[in-house]
């Protein structure tokens, strides 16, 4: 198994990249993930309302994909971690993850502070390491996108400090989420529906 295994439909809509085998990792022990994951993701469509309209707490690009995960039973997960010594336990709090499903944690980074991303790697790494993870999925956004962000005025809003592919990849190649599998998906312009 390797990333040209993934549906070719996918590839067309999204850059596609991974760290460690997350392609095979998700593709054979995890099926009905993946098979959840490729329903979502072939659906998408990046609305222009979704762009054109100002932010709030939680983008619409990231809560339509929650939402259609969330209706195939996946959910937003806060693990209970500690470690013990000597019978003395010490709380070892994770960040929550977006959407968990069955050992696969996917987080959506559409428009943050690009350390958002370390974050994000260091809870799959520390996660992957206490087996509470197998397998680690990460959606934002292709560079490519800003082209349209510039053409309806809304680049600023969308600055080089903020989460994109050119920033996840250095990290990501540079072992930052560590042993834990980690397959990346990047929106594409070919996804903007310029009228919706």
């Amino acid at each position: 198994m390797a990333l040209s295994d993934i549906d070719a439909r996918l590839h067309a809509k999204f850059e596609i990249h991974e760290w460690r085998h997350a392609s095979a990792v998700l593709l054979n022990d995890f099926p009905d993930e993946w098979a959840d994951v490729f329903d979502v993701l072939s659906r998408f469509v990046l609305r222009k309302s979704w762009i054109t309209v100002g932010g709030g707490s939680k983008s619409d690009v990231s809560g339509w994909i929650d939402r259609a995960l969330t209706d195939k039973g996946w959910v937003e997960k806060k693990f209970a971690t500690s470690i013990v010594v000597d019978e003395i336990a010490t709380q070892s709090p994770t960040h929550k993850v977006d959407c968990f499903k069955n050992k696969v944690g996917l987080e959506i980074e559409w428009n943050n502070k690009d350390p958002f991303f370390d974050r994000d790697l260091n809870n799959f790494r520390l996660l992957f390491e206490l087996r509470a993870i197998a397998v680690g999925i990460i959606v934002t956004r292709c560079d490519e996108l800003q082209r349209v962000f510039d053409s309806l005025g809304r680049g600023k809003s969308y600055g080089n400090s903020t989460t994109h592919m050119s920033k996840l990849l250095p990290r990501l190649e540079g072992g930052a989420g560590g042993g834990c599998p980690v397959l990346v998906f990047g929106i594409k312009d070919v996804l903007f529906d310029s009228a919706t």
